[in-house]
C-alpha cells in the first residue's frame, strides 16, 4: 500500500488513556476505539513520594 492511497482512506484512531482524545475527534465523524487504560501505580512508594510532590506544591 502506497503512502497516498493510505492517506486516502477514512482516519481510524484507537485512542489508548484519556478519553477526551476520543471523544475530540468523533464529532469530525472519525471512526474512534478507545481503551480504557492507565500506566500501573507503582505501590505504595510511588503514592508517598506523589503525596510528597502534591505537598510541595502547596508552598509555591
Amino acid at each position: 500500500m502506497s503512502v497516498q492511497s493510505l492517506l486516502e482512506q477514512p482516519l481510524r484512531v484507537i485512542n489508548v488513556g484519556l478519553e477526551v482524545f476520543a471523544q475530540a475527534l468523533e464529532p469530525d465523524g472519525v471512526s474512534v476505539i478507545h481503551v480504557d487504560w492507565q500506566p500501573p501505580a507503582g505501590g505504595e512508594q510511588a503514592a508517598a513520594i506523589l503525596a510528597r510532590l502534591d505537598d510541595e506544591g502547596d508552598l509555591a
